[in-house]
């Protein structure tokens, strides 16, 4: 990489992981350093692919998609499954892992009742093995 992360760079994403809505201003004001460059580093970042993009945190409880639950899958139709996670809304993150299992699928759903729904209609791609999430302890944690 032509262009390593430095200290202010490093400061920048944490500002931004923070609050991915925070003006390139009140950047510049917390790290003292003139809008222009913060703006060229943020640019630098970008081009760099560092900052693939830009998200909303949602409250899930209050959009009534608070019961989150961990799908372990065994399945030979890998295709089949990544098309049916892309068109199902309750799937926020699918993920391939090894062991046993080769696929791991978060799901956010309203109820235990709307879980048992999805997992049936899962259930023709393979045997499976669920983990509801009692608590969030750590969620969407800050890395730098």
């Amino acid at each position: 990489m032509d262009h390593p992360i430095d200290d202010i760079d490093r400061k920048i994403l944490q500002l931004l992981q923070h609050n991915a809505r925070m003006s390139i201003s009140q950047i510049s004001k917390e790290i003292s350093m003139s809008q222009p460059s913060v703006k060229e580093r943020i640019l630098k970042l970008e081009d760099k692919k560092i900052i693939s993009g830009y998200s909303t945190a949602f409250n899930l409880s209050n959009l009534n998609r608070g019961t989150t639950t961990f799908i372990l899958l065994k399945t030979e139709h890998c295709q089949e499954l990544v098309d049916f996670c892309s068109k199902a809304r309750e799937v926020t993150d699918l993920y391939r892992i090894s062991g046993e299992y080769n696929y791991l699928i978060k799901v956010q759903t309203a109820s235990i009742e709307e879980l048992a729904e999805f997992q049936d209609s899962l259930a023709k791609l393979g045997p499976s093995k669920s983990h509801i999430s009692m608590k969030n302890i750590l969620e969407n944690r800050v890395l730098l």
